[in-house]
């Protein structure tokens, strides 16, 4: 588990701070690292990020172990919202999927299709590596194998690593393997070595973010307070300013969306 801390305490008075339990890609991408001293600035408050597959980070709130969730699988954010584990859930930003694989392509993946792209890699007996580990992108790699009847004939080669979205590029680089990412992650991996982008452009492959304060009835000492005010400056105009203007080579990783 990776926790990261924004801002500190000045002239020895505790600033104000909440637990924000998000997704891997929000942190390896780098765009916690531009974003919280911006709200830091904006507000005095720290956040402390714990970042987690989405699956977990849902669970965190279910705890009562975080004040904020900022994740990225809709279907499961709305049933914490209906079971009453989070006040609301708001849509903040949005990028996609892509499939990566070796330049090579031994599978002949490449295209604007994730379906027949996976029917290929299971036929092939490719290396796929899987998250395996409950977050939005392994969730969404089920869904496609799933469009593609393929949930239980995945090939021999597909792997499960059980791991965070960074540690998956890792493995499919230095096996030549193929992996489903999230394109943020991706833009900020410098581990590439023969990897390259595959398949993308498939609308299947859209990848929306959400974020909800953890329910104060359920769990009373959630900071309802100081989560709200992140909640909020995330949506705002100032917020999606900031998540908008962070780009890695001239490349934005994110698209704000919260006023569609």
């Amino acid at each position: 588990m990776l926790t990261i801390a924004f801002g500190a305490a000045s002239l020895g008075v505790a600033a104000q701070s909440i637990t924000v339990a998000s997704t891997t890609s929000t942190e390896q991408s780098g765009l916690f690292g531009y974003l919280l001293p911006e709200f830091k600035k904006a507000s005095g408050i720290d956040v402390k990020v714990v970042a987690v597959g989405t699956g977990q980070a849902i669970d965190m709130g279910r705890r009562g172990d975080a004040d904020v969730m900022f994740v990225h699988d809709k279907v499961a954010e709305e049933k914490a919202v209906a079971e009453g584990f989070a006040v609301k859930r708001f849509e903040v930003m949005y990028n996609d999927f892509v499939l990566i694989g070796p330049k090579a392509d031994p599978a002949k993946t490449k295209g604007n299709d994730i379906v027949e792209a996976l029917k290929k890699i299971a036929t092939a007996n490719a290396e796929f590596i899987s998250r395996g580990d409950k977050s939005g992108t392994h969730a969404a790699e089920l869904r496609y194998w799933k469009l593609a009847d393929l949930s239980d004939k995945m090939g021999s080669g597909y792997k499960s690593c059980g791991c965070g979205m960074g540690p998956a590029l890792n493995m499919a680089a230095s096996s030549g393997g193929y992996v489903l990412a999230d394109r943020g992650t991706w833009l900020n991996f410098k581990n590439r070595a023969e990897l390259a982008v595959l398949v993308e452009g498939d609308k299947r492959l859209f990848n929306q973010y959400g974020v909800m304060l953890v329910n104060p009835a359920k769990h009373p000492h959630v900071k309802a307070v100081d989560g709200q005010k992140f909640v909020d400056w995330l949506i705002s105009a100032p917020g999606q300013a900031v998540i908008g203007n962070y780009k890695i080579g001239g490349e934005s990783l994110f698209f704000a969306n919260a006023a569609k």
